[in-house]
């Protein structure tokens, strides 16, 4: 009996280290782009909506890969399924880091493939294996990835001073690397098979669920605000006067200061019936910050806008990703949910990006871009009321 409660521990902590470092890899391969986006756009030759496709790319192949990541789930198991996610990460980190025009948008396409194979798979296997602890689960997951988002934001300009940009793009593959080595691990040792399948491959009674649509929205409105913000913000930043590291740490402070409010928020939100009131929490807070960013006023009002926007997005992704778990009935379903919401969403959001860096080359100024991001936060608002309602799709 203690031999197989020994082992059941080995295996529970083999997972949660797992599950750790696909954390890790979920968001630095995107987040340490923003800040060298000026730099690559330079060096390579490239207008800014076409700059911007490095982080839609991304979000492009999100939205093609998420419908699909469930389907290669019940074919190889959901182990073999993550593992393969991050080979395809990795394989991306090092084709983008070839510094050929190419190879950089295809790069940026493996690694949008991979993170959303992770992305996908994740919240059902934490419903599957922690149903009870849904909340405090997503809240630490998301965490860890937002600490190693904000660290990539913060490092990128420093590394890339230092080993130049290709370089500091690259040496995010390490991550990948050691999170390869562990998937491997679990596979070995828990020998995984899709007889079980947790995921169906036929949701399309979600389609006409009006709970499902506005999860959905609401994923990919708060997704179009976070990559449009860690894309542009640092040369948003720069366009007011500030200098591009100082600009990259504020972006990397973005993210550091949303850490208590990305764990907790889904804590709370597992203690309401309903969601609503947190939903509107987080529209003020954005409206706030960015409209804090249309005055070009002191370093002062620049730190609280850019304070009021890490705890708004840091809510945003927790109480998105826990909303996958929280308005469904068990596995299965939250695995249909998170790639229709994933699928559509990341698709909304891939327009972001572009949309933001067309907007700027036509006006020459950042007014524009922040009154439609001003817009998206008020639509954000009225999808997150409508998911925060306390019913299942």
């Amino acid at each position: 009996m203690k031999h197989m409660n020994s082992k059941s521990t080995l295996s529970t902590i083999l997972l949660l280290t797992g599950i750790v470092l696909i954390a890790i890899n979920l968001r630095p391969a995107i987040t340490s782009v923003g800040p060298l986006m000026g730099t690559i756009r330079d060096d390579i030759g490239l207008a800014n909506w076409n700059t911007g496709l490095i982080t839609s790319l991304p979000l492009l192949a999100f939205a093609i890969m998420s419908p699909v990541a469930p389907k290669i789930a019940n074919r190889l198991g959901n182990e073999k399924a993550l593992l393969l996610g991050l080979i395809l990460l990795l394989s991306g980190i090092g084709i983008r880091s070839l510094a050929l025009v190419p190879a950089l948008y295809i790069g940026t396409t493996f690694v949008g493939l991979g993170i959303a194979v992770c992305n996908v798979l994740l919240p059902g296997v934490i419903k599957e294996k922690f149903p009870d602890k849904v909340g405090l689960m997503t809240g630490a997951y998301t965490t860890i990835m937002s600490v190693f988002a904000a660290i990539a934001s913060g490092l990128s300009v420093p590394l890339a001073t230092a080993l130049g940009w290709q370089m500091s793009l690259l040496i995010w593959a390490l991550f990948a690397l050691i999170g390869i080595t562990i998937w491997v691990i679990i596979n070995h040792k828990n020998n995984d098979t899709p007889d079980q399948q947790y995921f169906e491959t036929n949701s399309s009674q979600l389609f006409r669920s009006a709970m499902a649509w506005q999860v959905t929205l609401f994923m990919g409105l708060q997704s179009f605000l976070f990559y449009v913000t860690i894309s542009w913000l640092p040369e948003l930043l720069h366009h007011s006067g500030i200098s591009i590291e100082t600009a990259g740490w504020l972006l990397s402070y973005m993210q550091f200061i949303s850490l208590p409010v990305t764990f907790y928020t889904p804590i709370l939100a597992s203690r309401f019936n309903n969601q609503q009131g947190i939903s509107i929490g987080i529209g003020l807070l954005g409206l706030l910050g960015y409209g804090g960013l249309l005055f070009d006023g002191s370093l002062f009002i620049t730190i609280i806008s850019v304070t009021l926007i890490g705890f708004a997005l840091g809510a945003c992704i927790s109480l998105a990703l826990a909303f996958l778990g929280m308005r469904s009935i068990d596995a299965k379903q939250a695995a249909n949910l998170s790639g229709m919401a994933q699928s559509f969403g990341y698709l909304l959001a891939a327009i972001g990006p572009l949309l933001i860096g067309l907007l700027f080359d036509i006006t020459k100024t950042w007014t524009v871009p922040l009154l439609v991001m001003l817009i998206v936060v008020l639509v954000l608002t009225g999808f997150g009321i409508g998911a925060g309602r306390d019913k299942y799709v």
